[in-house]
């Protein structure tokens, strides 16, 4: 039986491609309407099992909007190599983030906010929390108070 097997830099790229487009709150239907391709070969360009053309993959950068160049960078924006690339050891903790729900949650939100004070007080909120949690403080807040915060 010949059963496909991703390759790890297509892995990689096709990681990338799903995590711009769920940042960008964007279905696999819609980029594959964009792309001229079914969203079955999106899932399947995301899972690396299929291979992307560079004309593909520059049509994607564009509706994506980003550059080509983008879904081949590594931490520090190096380019990528294969030299101990595997995607569970060495994912970016920021692209590991947003693959999750809320990651790209938090992300859209936070992109939302215009004003740059409000936005520096977010993130003096979110790291004074990680300090207390990790210092094994509890905040005393359930996810009913913050989800409801005036008991509506």
């Amino acid at each position: 039986m010949n059963v496909k097997t991703a390759n790890a830099i297509d892995s990689y790229v096709g990681a990338r491609i799903r995590m711009r487009r769920q940042l960008l709150g964007m279905s696999q239907e819609r980029l594959g309407e964009q792309i001229g391709v079914t969203f079955q070969q999106v899932q399947k360009y995301e899972k690396g099992i299929n291979r992307i053309g560079a004309s593909r993959l520059q049509r994607i950068a564009e509706v994506l909007q980003t550059s080509p160049s983008f879904f081949f960078e590594q931490e520090n924006s190096e380019p990528l190599t294969l030299q101990g690339l595997d995607l569970s050891a060495n994912m970016d903790p920021v692209a590991e983030f947003l693959r999750t729900k809320e990651g790209l949650v938090l992300n859209r939100a936070f992109l939302k906010i215009a004003d740059s004070n409000i936005r520096e007080t977010v993130i003096a909120l979110v790291k004074a929390m990680a300090q207390a949690e990790g210092d094994g403080l509890t905040l005393g807040t359930s996810k009913a108070d913050i989800t409801h915060p005036l008991g509506e």
